[in-house]
């Protein structure tokens, strides 16, 4: 897929507009934040990748089970040994 596109100024910017066909392909959209960079004197735009943020919901996800697994490692650990076993 081919398309042109016309440099112009906008206010103290100079900008180009994406078609949205090339943009689906890009995967990205309006507010994607891309990486410009130059390979034989083409323009080479690459959608930046974001860090996945999570929710306080998920970062707390299976913190109850870690707890109670806790619990169960620190009683097994504070029980007297019942043989000749060696800690």
């Amino acid at each position: 897929m081919t398309n042109t596109a016309k440099i112009r100024r906008q206010g103290g910017a100079t900008v180009f507009s994406i078609p949205p066909a090339l943009l689906k392909m890009l995967g990205a959209e309006v507010g994607t934040e891309l990486t410009l960079a130059v390979d034989n004197g083409s323009l080479v735009a690459t959608p930046k990748v974001r860090k996945k943020r999570y929710t306080l919901a998920e970062l707390l996800e299976g913190a109850d089970e870690m707890a109670e697994l806790n619990r169960e490692a620190r009683a097994w650990q504070d029980t007297p040994p019942i043989g000749n076993e060696t800690f």
